[in-house]
């Protein structure tokens, strides 16, 4: 059996993780360009990572 939703949420954790050092560098450097790019990677994680939670909750069902 496979995990349907991991590589989604895998995918999220990781987007979420580059986002976080984009935003922090951003902020650092007083680079506006990169820390909004940085927000917009955090965003992208976390719907990737509930995309991810909602195809366990479905794959679970149909057990």
């Amino acid at each position: 059996m496979t995990d349907k939703g991991f590589s989604d949420k895998l995918k999220g954790a990781g987007n979420k993780a580059k986002g976080e050092v984009k935003d922090e560098f951003g902020k650092a450097t007083d680079n506006a360009k990169l820390q909004a790019e940085g927000k917009f990677d955090k965003a992208k994680g976390e719907v990737q990572e509930k995309i991810g939670e909602t195809k366990d909750k479905f794959s679970n069902r149909d057990r």
